[in-house]
């Protein structure tokens, strides 16, 4: 994994953007801190994501936050030269000479392919196998990128209850003329809380994971053409020529 400064960049000019256009309009930055609002807007939403989230789907979203900042590297040329390295061993000294690899291997699901190749599995088994494991991680990790989709859905409507239990006391203050503009202000920080942090957290959150997991899932892929490709018996040179493909 490296560090995915993209996504630091990203965060702070659309912060800085959104607090030098308010001091460039007269506003004080005083004007957007405020405690309550922020403890509604991000406990609230927090509260709604749980109750709707499965716990499996809710702790892999937390583990896969992460990934923002640390992207998983997919190494697809590296992977291509060792399946093409496979190949030859297969094509010079059968499928069993790949035993002494299988220890060696540390992706697990390159290792579990692996070990459908030794076993001499039909091309197609190996296929359906190694493409019901794609499908259900894939599917497992969208939906946990979607629990940040969900926050980002439900974040703003919650600045807007805060917003609603800000002007409810002020409208306990309609006696007092001079607060009324001051708490109305205070009133609104909420939905500015809950807007921003959808628009420039949560959805992008959701939508680089869901880009992670795409990615992950069609590098599996090319794996798992390139183990059945070895099983079929295919030329190492056209294994090559095929997985090249998935560069593109």
């Amino acid at each position: 994994m490296k560090i995915d400064y993209l996504t630091i960049l990203g965060l702070i000019v659309g912060v800085t953007a959104i607090l030098v256009g308010q001091q460039l309009e007269g506003g004080k930055l005083s004007t957007l801190i405020n405690g309550p609002a922020a403890l509604i807007v991000i406990g609230g939403t927090i509260g709604a994501v749980m109750l709707q989230s499965p716990i499996a789907v809710f702790i892999r979203a937390i583990k896969m936050l992460w990934w923002t900042l640390s992207t998983p590297q997919f190494n697809t040329e590296e992977v291509i030269q060792k399946i093409i390295k496979w190949s030859n061993i297969a094509r010079r000294e059968g499928l069993l000479g790949l035993e002494n690899l299988e220890d060696q291997e540390e992706d697990p699901f390159s290792k579990k392919g692996l070990q459908l190749l030794i076993d001499g599995s039909e091309p197609e088994t190996i296929r359906q196998i190694m493409e019901v494991d794609i499908h259900t991680r894939e599917h497992f990790d969208i939906q946990a990128a979607r629990v940040y989709e969900s926050m980002g859905g439900y974040s703003p409507t919650i600045g807007i209850i805060g917003a609603v239990l800000g002007l409810i006391q002020v409208m306990g203050n309609l006696s007092d003329p001079s607060k009324l503009g001051g708490g109305i202000a205070v009133a609104f920080v909420a939905t500015i809380y809950g807007v921003a942090l959808a628009n420039l957290v949560l959805l992008p959150i959701a939508n680089k994971l869901k880009s992670i997991v795409h990615t992950g899932a069609h590098f599996n892929e090319m794996i798992v053409e390139g183990l059945v490709s070895i099983a079929e018996g295919e030329n190492p040179r056209n294994i090559e020529t095929k997985l090249i493909g998935f560069l593109r």
